[in-house]
Formats: structure tokens, sequence, C-alpha cells
């Protein structure tokens, strides 16, 4: 099992930025990849960011060039940082663990990011 727990969201106008933070506990050595995904209103969940962890990256083609994934090993802690932010990224994120051989998914809580124009 792994436990997730999110936190850094909040209200920011458009062009600012946020850090997100999501710290892992549990059977953290079993995980293979951690990312961040969101929920916007009406919408359905997308991918926005993921690392594996020996280190590589990918993002969805929106956050491209403005949102960086990074993970501290010694902290059991992955971060969103996310800049240049548009009123489109409001959102619920979710951390999101793929652990095990099944790849069996781990979710946090969520945590709700407002883009005001």
């Amino acid at each position: 099992q792994v436990r997730l727990v999110e936190s850094g969201g909040g209200l920011v106008q458009a062009g600012g930025s946020l850090r997100l933070s999501c710290a892992a506990s549990g059977s953290i050595l079993s995980i293979n990849t951690m990312g961040w995904y969101r929920r916007a209103p009406g919408k359905q969940r997308e991918l926005v960011a993921i690392i594996a962890i020996p280190g590589s990256t990918n993002y969805a083609d929106s956050v491209k060039g403005r949102f960086a994934i990074s993970r501290d090993n010694a902290k059991n802690t992955v971060y969103l940082q996310m800049n240049s932010l548009k009123p489109e990224d409001t959102a619920v994120y979710y951390c999101n663990a793929r652990a095990g051989f099944v790849m069996s998914d781990y979710w946090g809580q969520g945590t709700q990011v407002t883009v005001s124009s």
C-alpha cells in the first residue's frame, strides 16, 4: 500500500506560480512512477506530468515549458512547479503513484488549483 498526501494548491492570478507537493509513505520501494493528473469542471481526468523512478519525465502538451515535475528521494516527495498559470489550468490536481508488478494505482485526496483571469 502507498499513501499519498498532497499540498500546495490555492488561488493565483493568471501568470502566477504555484508548487504542489506530494509526500509518499508506505510501500515506497514498490513505486515505479509518480505523476500529477487533473480534473477540470465538466472534463475528464487528464495526465499533467509523470516521472519515472529512474528520473525520466513526460508532460502533457498543454503544460510543456510551463510546468516541471521533480522528486526528492530523501523526502519521498514529488513536486509540480507550475509557472505562467492560465485560467484553463484551473482544476483539482491529484497525485498518482503506480506501484508493484501489477502497476496498481494509488491516489492522493486532490488539491484545488484556481487561476483567476
